[in-house]
């Protein structure tokens, strides 16, 4: 084969191709028409399915916060089941020492009480004692002292009558 019967060859597959073209173009244009609408409905559904999936993590986001805000209630007021335990337990300690304090300090004062109590008896005694001793020393000392001047009144009156017999 010559060149020129190439090229005629050629220029008949070129001709059978540009007769072809405009309906392989409108073709291709129908089927890139045809996957844009089929892409477009898939990124609608995409966009569907992903509202879906949205909506659902948001459901899910909310009852998981629910539920943290339910235990985070129930831990709080265990803890403040537990403060308030632990408050009257202290409470109850605290109440239970001082009607001990209350005991020991009424028991010492007590003893004190009575200890002041024999002292004060102690003493009464020894001033009694005391008392009865000088009243038995003064009695005494005015006996003596009476005895002393009787003595004297006698021994004046002995005079006396001795000077009336020698008159």
């Amino acid at each position: 084969m010559t060149t020129e019967e190439r090229l005629y060859k050629l220029e008949g597959i070129v001709e059978g191709v540009m007769a072809t073209l405009p309906e392989r173009i409108t073709s291709l244009e129908n089927r890139m028409d045809l996957l844009r609408q089929e892409l477009k409905g898939d990124i609608a559904g995409l966009r569907q399915e992903f509202k879906g999936e949205m909506a659902a993590l948001r459901q899910e986001f909310k009852g998981e916060m629910a539920a943290l805000r339910q235990e985070f209630k129930g831990e709080m007021a265990a803890l403040r089941q537990e403060f308030k335990a632990e408050t009257a337990a202290l409470e109850g300690r605290l109440g239970e020492q001082m009607a001990s304090l209350r005991q020991e300090l009424k028991a010492e004062m007590g003893s004190l009480e009575g200890r002041l109590g024999e002292q004060m008896a102690s003493l009464r005694q020894e001033l009694k004692g005391d008392m009865a001793s000088l009243r038995q020393e003064l009695k005494a000392d005015i006996n003596t002292a009476l005895n002393r001047l009787m003595l004297y009144f006698s021994a004046l009156a002995v005079l006396l009558a001795l000077l009336a017999l020698w008159r």
